[in-house]
């Protein structure tokens, strides 16, 4: 038996999904690509305990997440330009939106992004969401309302993309 029988099977299922995550977590193809590399390598490595834990989506996403944070506390970047690119006529209102949307979530910080993209993009509870980050469901609610706070702030001209971005939990 290979050490990693299943691995490569969870990367082909996986990888668009987790790519996805990677991308709205960076906001820079090139920089996703290499965050999911980097943590792909890690999980590779304790692959066999994650299989018998059974959880090696959750601890994945989970050290996406962490490898991003620790990447921004070490690089400490400058963030994208908070203006909005001028419409023109070679691009729809969809388009500019979604540059607006991109470059105003780069401006949250690690956390609240994280948040807003498990919650939001990857339309997990937020259950799931705590403990993906690996905290309370309190901070979840918190940090997801102080981060569409802050792109409404940000971004007014996407009011319109955030009206009903709140859910209400069923089970509160």
């Amino acid at each position: 038996m290979d050490r990693y029988d299943g691995f490569r099977e969870f990367v082909h299922a996986r990888q668009q999904s987790l790519m996805r995550t990677a991308y709205l977590l960076t906001g820079d193809t090139h920089l996703a690509e290499d965050l999911l590399q980097s943590v792909l390598t890690k999980v590779a490595g304790h692959w066999p305990k994650l299989l018998r834990q059974g959880s090696p989506e959750a601890y994945t996403r989970r050290a996406l997440i962490n490898q991003h944070i620790s990447w921004r506390r070490r690089t400490r970047r400058e963030l994208p330009s908070a203006h909005p690119p001028e419409r023109g006529h070679s691009h729809d209102d969809s388009t500019v939106d979604r540059i607006v949307l991109r470059q105003a979530l780069m401006r949250l910080t690690p956390r609240q992004r994280a948040v807003i993209v498990l919650r939001f993009y990857e339309d997990r509870s937020e259950r799931e969401t705590a403990e993906l980050l690996n905290c309370s469901l309190g901070t979840v609610k918190s940090q997801t309302h102080h981060a569409l706070g802050r792109l409404r702030v940000l971004a007014p001209e996407l009011a319109h993309l955030l009206v009903d971005a709140e859910p209400q939990e069923v089970n509160r």
